[in-house]
């Protein structure tokens, strides 16, 4: 059964191999970019199945416009894709305002109007599939990258919430937690705040970032292939982790978590009022 997808930031990453694999098993996309260089092939190769439309998730009237265009154009749209994103290195300290303004407008407030653009048209047609592509950072926290995991924690709370809101209505929501991956998340579109030498402890991130000291462990198309086999699964995973590493380091964390939670007993119900 071939679908119709509406996916944000098809220019790279897992947008464009998730796009390119859709493409060639004959589903329909509706692509999101800034610009249409990236994916000039793929406008060539499949005018009548690849509708690429330009749009920076940052502008919202822009997000809810292209939604409710795709829906009318293409009468359906059985999955929508919440993928644009982009990550900020460095310090809370040495970033700016405005990075910080723009970090949120893109990974938090892009991804949550996009989804709340799509839920009306698919309580009316009965149903379909939200995916946000989270990040195990949405889990797990490093120093040096704390706008990124605000964001990432920030739109995990939001859809699971909103799962349960729309369950009722065959709505599935799936939060994808990828690992290091060899996109150009790492090696083309991360941002770097003006580093100072007082958190110069916490600049290890810049390895992370060079190819030239190793890749990523992570293959983005068998990502990517994981992704879109996640829609035939019923119900949908709410979670969905994809890299070993990713996955140890998650439950690690969630067992540190979960342990000291647990240390906290006494110290909780000593709030409570006692009748």
């Amino acid at each position: 059964m071939n679908r119709t997808w509406l996916i944000t930031g098809v220019s790279s990453g897992f947008g464009y191999e998730m796009t390119k694999l859709l493409l060639e098993r004959g589903d329909t996309v509706v692509g999101t970019v800034r610009n249409t260089a990236k994916v000039e092939e793929l406008i060539k190769k499949y005018p009548d199945i690849f509708d690429c439309e330009i749009l920076d998730v940052t502008d919202v009237p822009a997000v809810h416009k292209t939604v409710n265009e795709a829906f009318a154009k293409h009468g359906r749209i059985d999955v929508v894709v919440s993928n644009a994103g982009y990550g900020l290195f460095g310090a809370a300290e040495e970033l700016s305002d405005e990075e910080i303004d723009h970090i949120v407008a893109t990974d938090l407030v892009g991804s949550i109007q996009l989804i709340r653009s799509a839920l009306p048209h698919m309580r009316k047609q009965g149903g379909g599939r939200i995916i946000q592509i989270s990040s195990y950072g949405g889990q797990v926290a490093y120093a040096a990258n704390s706008m990124y995991h605000a964001c990432k924690f920030g739109i995990e709370g939001f859809c699971e919430s909103v799962a349960q809101e729309v369950a009722k209505f065959n709505i599935g929501m799936t939060i994808v937690e990828p690992g290091g991956a060899r996109t150009e998340f790492r090696y083309g579109s991360a941002r770097v705040a003006r580093l100072t030498p007082e958190y110069e402890h916490v600049h290890g991130f810049l390895n992370m970032l060079d190819r030239s000291k190793g890749l990523a462990p992570g293959d983005p198309v068998k990502m990517a292939e994981r992704i879109i086999e996640s829609v035939d699964r019923d119900p949908a995973p709410l979670r969905m982790v994809l890299g070993s590493a990713a996955l140890q380091a998650t439950i690690g964390r969630l067992e540190e978590r979960l342990a000291d939670y647990k240390t906290q007993t006494e110290l909780a119900a000593s709030t409570d009022i006692v009748e």
